[in-house]
C-alpha cells in the first residue's frame, strides 16, 4: 500500500463564517472514519500563527522558510491506500467536508520509512 497526501491551502478555504462550525465537524468526521477503517496516518493543519524557521545543516536558524518557496499552509491528511482510485475517493470525501478542492499526491515508496 501506498501513503498519499491529500492537502489544501489555506486560501482554498473561502467559507462563510456561520458555515465553520459545520466545516469542522463534517471534515473531523471523515479523518473518524478514515481512523475506523484503519487507513489513517496522519492529519491537521499548519499553525500559521507560528512563524516558519529555516535550519541549516549546521544547525544555524534563519526566520522564515525559503525565500523562493511559496508559503506552505492549510491542511494535510496523509492515508495508507491500496490504489490511487482509493485515494481519489478519499480525497473526494475530503474536498466534501472542506468545501475546498484537494490536492493529492503519492509518497514515494521507502522501505526504510
Amino acid at each position: 500500500m501506498a501513503k498519499y497526501l491529500i492537502s489544501f491551502p489555506s486560501a482554498a478555504m473561502v467559507i462563510p463564517d456561520d458555515a465553520w462550525e459545520a466545516v469542522g465537524r463534517d471534515a473531523h468526521a471523515v479523518i473518524d472514519e478514515a481512523k475506523a477503517a484503519g487507513v489513517y496516518v496522519f492529519a491537521g493543519g499548519i499553525d500559521e500563527s507560528v512563524a516558519p524557521v529555516l535550519v541549516a545543516a549546521d544547525g544555524s536558524v534563519t526566520e522564515g522558510g525559503y525565500a523562493w518557496a511559496p508559503s506552505l499552509d492549510g491542511g494535510f491528511a496523509v492515508l495508507e491506500l491500496p490504489s490511487r482510485e482509493d485515494a481519489v475517493a478519499w480525497a473526494g470525501r475530503i474536498a466534501k467536508a472542506c468545501r475546498c478542492a484537494q490536492e493529492l499526491r503519492v509518497f514515494q515508496f521507502d522501505p526504510q520509512s
